[in-house]
């Protein structure tokens, strides 16, 4: 069924023998090249990647302590305003007792001023309704400025008592 044919076995040895001489003088050198050019890319390539992701890393802190010290601005600005804005309430509210004390004081003296001159001006009355109860009694003009005199010594006597 097979049959062994040397001389076909000979020329195959010896056609791949010259074949592979023929790919390894002008086709094996070539393919080596660019397969060491294809290695050489791609460590590139992965050296390239391996500093971007460092790079990226390097980065990726970076913005976390950018993060951290705006935080830290962004609460220190918050004290601040409320530590200010207390401040500010404290003088506004301190600024208003003074300011309805002064007022309180005021109208105090104002009463008291209309208080004074409503006990002169009473009497003023006073006096000058006793001097002319008194002319009518008496049916007699007296000096005015002697019965004034007269009564406010008669109202000093009588507030002492």
């Amino acid at each position: 069924m097979f049959d062994i044919n040397p001389g076909l076995i000979v020329w195959t040895i010896v056609t791949f023998v010259l074949l592979a001489a023929v790919l390894a003088k002008f086709a094996w050198k070539p393919l080596l090249q660019s397969l060491h050019e294809r290695e050489d890319k791609i460590s590139s390539a992965l050296e390239q990647s391996e500093k971007a992701r460092a790079e990226a890393a390097e980065l990726l802190k970076q913005n976390e302590r950018n993060m951290a010290r705006a935080e830290e601005e962004y609460q220190k600005a918050i004290r601040e305003g409320k530590a200010l804005a207390e401040k500010l309430k404290d003088e506004i509210v301190n600024k208003a007792k003074q300011q309805a004390q002064r007022e309180v004081q005021m109208a105090k003296e104002e009463i008291q001023r209309d208080i004074d001159a409503a006990k002169q001006q009473l009497r003023t009355e006073v006096a000058d309704l006793a001097i002319s109860a008194a002319e009518k009694i008496l049916d007699e003009t007296l000096d005015q400025q002697k019965h004034k005199k007269l009564v406010d010594s008669f109202l000093n006597q009588m507030k002492a008592s």
